[in-house]
């Protein structure tokens, strides 16, 4: 039965919608962060093994999207294998993860403004954790939350074709950079190979889930996709190998063009690369513009993956039903974009501390969604063999089998005792708040209290 989504997404659209949610802001903002905690070989391992691990989660993705091409993806998927609860629990873990991007954007947006134009910073309001918070920064991130979110209220087929243009333009600016790097001789004293032992590649480890997430976008919106079901799972799995690529070779770049004092100094790390490999300011000018970019790609994508998620929900019962209208004449679910947009007009206030705490606390959300993926991945392979599977794994129970394994591995990362462990209170607040939202809406979801009432 049709849902009313137009089917519009293409070869193309797919791609830059999925790689253009991947490769956002992080690239250019924390690769300071990553090569101080690991080092430029420490930081290439951490993000080898955490692509690794995802690419291995994307192929159990891939056959899952192919045999169920349905809007709300991770929640038609785990409902089918693991019921009501289960579903609900990857779905919600799915919308804190996406929610947490969009919020990140809206606080980065205003910080990589900054590097542009140093005196845009006016009107102290307070301090966040050392971090001041000004009325001109947090005016830029809610005009710029309006805009997104009017971009997506449109429709699926213009928020696309801006996705598209846009992945274009900074994926060519990438490219100049590594061309710069190539040339560039080797800076003295470089950025150190290794910093911090395995506790440091452990700390950049557990950011990659929440930087690599987006190819899950894809099954997001399946039903907005024209294109075979077998085309699907391999265009995911392509994307993540596609940005996996992209942030190693990023992190081995900037380490090779910065000295260590350098790094130190560098508040935007990738952007000074780009200037002194080029010896112009204005390529660095140019590369922050190229970061802006992925901002808006990666904020523009999950605002699309969000909004479905919150569809899928509601039209199962398990959120109150208003999510999954859809405009009459965009065939957008409107109610969802605007929930989504208003949440991400918070974070600007609280400047750029929360960055940091955002990403972590996403990543160990979007992980918990994987899990639940995962075993219904290896579940459905046993209790429903004969299920059609246009786009079927090879050695499916193997792989599956890893990804199981190095999931729940990852998952521990984040929990106390770590060397990574989630930050308490700011990063353990987010997720315990996030889930009590949650809970409160499994209590009260429709669905929930008709089986209860025709149970009495």
């Amino acid at each position: 039965m049709s849902t009313g989504f137009a089917k519009t997404l293409l070869n193309r659209e797919v791609l830059a919608l999925s790689c253009g949610a991947m490769i956002g802001w992080s690239w250019v903002l924390l690769t300071g962060e990553w090569l101080a905690r690991a080092g430029t070989l420490g930081t290439m391992v951490a993000f080898v093994i955490g692509s690794g691990i995802v690419l291995l989660i994307s192929l159990t993705y891939a056959e899952l999207a192919a045999a169920m091409p349905l809007t709300g993806g991770e929640h038609h998927y785990t409902k089918r294998a693991l019921g009501y609860t289960a579903s609900f629990v990857a779905s919600w873990a799915v919308v804190v993860a996406y929610v947490t991007v969009c919020v990140f954007e809206s606080a980065a947006l205003p910080t990589a403004l900054e590097y542009l134009f140093p005196n845009l910073a006016v009107g102290l309001l307070w301090e966040v954790a050392d971090s001041p918070v000004y009325l001109s920064m947090v005016l830029i991130g809610a005009l710029a939350t309006a805009l997104m979110t009017y971009i997506n209220y449109l429709g699926i087929r213009f928020a696309a074709f801006v996705q598209t243009v846009i992945t274009i333009l900074f994926i060519t600016v990438g490219l100049l950079f590594f061309f710069g790097v190539s040339l560039h001789p080797s800076p003295n004293p470089p950025v150190p190979q290794w910093t911090n032992g395995i506790p440091g590649i452990l700390s950049v480890l557990v950011m990659v889930p929440a930087l690599m997430v987006g190819f899950d976008v894809i099954p997001q919106s399946a039903e907005e996709i024209n294109l075979p079901p077998n085309r699907i799972g391999r265009l995911l799995v392509l994307s993540v190998g596609l940005a996996g690529a992209w942030y190693i070779a990023i992190s081995l770049a900037v380490g090779s063009a910065l000295t260590f004092d350098g790094l130190d100094a560098s508040t935007m790390p990738t952007a000074d690369a780009m200037a002194a490999v080029w010896g112009s300011s204005l390529m660095g000018q140019i590369m922050l513009l190229a970061g802006v970019g992925g901002i808006l790609t990666s904020w523009n994508a999950f605002i699309i993956g969000g909004s479905r998620i919150l569809y899928a929900l509601s039209a199962s019962g398990m959120i109150p039903r208003v999510f999954s209208r859809l405009h009459p004449k965009y065939q957008t679910p409107y109610v969802s974009i605007l929930t989504i947009g208003a949440l991400s007009l918070l974070s600007p206030l609280f400047g750029r501390a929360v960055l940091v705490w955002l990403v972590d606390a996403g990543s160990f959300a979007i992980v918990v969604a994987y899990l639940l993926v995962v075993v219904s991945f290896l579940k459905l392979r046993r209790a429903e063999p004969s299920m059609s599977r246009p786009f079927r794994v090879p050695l499916g129970g193997l792989v599956g089998a890893l990804a199981l394994v190095l999931t729940f591995c990852l998952l521990l990362l984040y929990l106390p005792g770590s060397p990574a462990a989630l930050l308490w209170p700011e990063e353990w607040l987010m997720l315990l708040v996030s889930g009590a939202v949650g809970a409160v809406f499994y209590w009260r979801g429709p669905a929930r209290r008709q089986a209860t009432q025709a149970a009495k």
